[in-house]
């Protein structure tokens, strides 16, 4: 089953803590601390694959989540947790859902992204000696997995794309310029969706898309109009295929005005794209009837060419005017992806925001993960938090802001009581 939109939960592993243990051996009546980290969580993992043609499986899935890691033992590191890889097909642009922020837009074969990053395993008690603390008594936690609800729509990545009413011939017109086989049949709507195919002409290759048929109202949703569109956007070129003698007995310079609206009314940048106007069915036009419906199109700057799907008649000279019409189309802007040095600038951002019922609020996931890596019930791990906090310049913060002692302070979901041990 085709489908071109889901939303899923993605949810990563959570690392494993790290151990609180100290060496035990014969003959060493002094043995250091050696408690070793826990293992990283597992990641959520995307990556394009241009075999892949639909949404449905993530669809049915809703939620996919990564194991957590092991717990360190003794002086025995936790073992990782294992990674999950999901394909989607190329073309798929992800947004956050919750914020709808843009996350990645997988435009090539073999793209990878890390959509929900592993906990971190948290440090064995090992880590925590000083000149001043010999034997401490605490790790830390495995730092939490991330999630998120994300949207994901597949458009379809195509080079021409064939638009127009239902049954003006757009699957005939593929099935005869590449090796593209859709359904096809005499009576309207028969491509329910879209239809990719590789054209190879004059030691050239490019791909065309046959786009369902639009109708009047696609624009504003009705039918299947915006899952229709969304296709278009990926494509520099368009060919407004127009049937030259429909059955309805309609107009076909009113017909091919209908879907223009329509392109306008979804995307300005999209109706301004390179257009090539073929007119179908030339094959079961009457003589003599022809040069009198090619005058209707003849206020429009838009190259015009009769062909026969059916046949094929016309069609050499519409590969030709594809080829010509797609080396002077300018590139579409190329997607935008977050470097992994930008994202973890982004995590290190923190800041003291006053509350207006009284008490501050911290924000920043680099503070949060601190907080939540930390065995809030053991006495000399808190007392480390307060000294990292101080470190970072969040006591300093509070400060300036006026934080007094006994103050409400919210990290994430939880709330302390300030104490300024200066």
């Amino acid at each position: 089953m085709f489908l071109d939109e889901a939303i899923v939960e993605f949810i990563s592993g959570r690392g494993g803590s790290g151990a609180v243990s100290f060496h035990r051996e014969k003959h060493v009546p002094r043995g250091g601390p050696n408690g070793a980290d826990g293992g990283r969580g597992g990641s959520i993992i995307l990556v394009s694959e241009r075999g892949k043609r639909t949404l449905y499986d993530l669809q049915l899935a809703q939620k996919i989540v990564a194991q957590s890691a092991d717990h360190g033992m003794g002086n025995k590191r936790g073992r990782d947790a294992k990674d999950i890889e999901v394909k989607v097909p190329v073309g798929t642009v992800i947004v956050d859902s919750e914020t709808g922020d843009p996350l990645i837009d997988m435009a090539t074969h073999g793209m990878r992204y890390v959509i929900c990053k592993g906990g971190k395993g948290g440090k064995g008690n090992m880590h925590y000696t000083s000149s001043v603390r010999q034997a401490p008594n605490f790790a830390q936690k495995g730092a939490p997995g991330e999630r998120i609800l994300a949207k994901l729509e597949l458009k379809m990545l195509a080079d021409v794309a064939l638009v127009g009413l239902p049954n003006a011939g757009k699957s005939t017109l593929i099935s005869r310029l590449s090796a593209a086989r859709p359904k096809i049949a005499d009576y309207p709507f028969t491509t329910i969706i879209p239809n990719l195919g590789v054209v190879r002409f004059r030691d050239e290759s490019f791909v065309i898309a046959d786009m369902p048929g639009l109708i009047e109202g696609a624009s504003d949703g009705i039918g299947l109009g915006h899952q229709f569109l969304r296709h278009v956007e990926r494509c520099r070129v368009l060919v407004h295929v127009v049937d030259t003698f429909p059955v309805d007995g309609s107009n076909p310079r009113k017909n091919f005005d209908l879907i223009e609206t329509e392109l306008r009314r979804y995307s300005e940048d999209i109706w301004s794209r390179p257009r090539i106007i073929a007119m179908n069915k030339l094959d079961i036009v009457p003589a003599g009837e022809f040069n009198e419906m090619r005058q209707q199109f003849e206020d429009l700057d838009i190259p015009l060419i009769a062909i026969s799907g059916a046949t094929g008649e016309g069609t050499e000279r519409l590969l030709d005017a594809m080829l010509e019409a797609l080396k002077a189309a300018e590139p579409l802007d190329a997607p935008v992806i977050l470097t992994p040095d930008l994202q973890a600038a982004t995590d290190q951002f923190w800041d003291v925001v006053p509350e207006e019922g009284g008490g501050y609020k911290i924000i920043g996931k680099r503070i949060a993960r601190m907080v939540e890596m930390t065995e809030l019930t053991n006495d000399e791990a808190v007392r480390y938090l307060h000294r990292r906090l101080e470190r970072v310049g969040v006591i300093d913060k509070l400060r300036e802001l006026g934080a007094e002692e006994g103050d409400e302070v919210t990290i994430g979901e939880l709330t302390f009581a300030f104490t300024d041990e200066s």
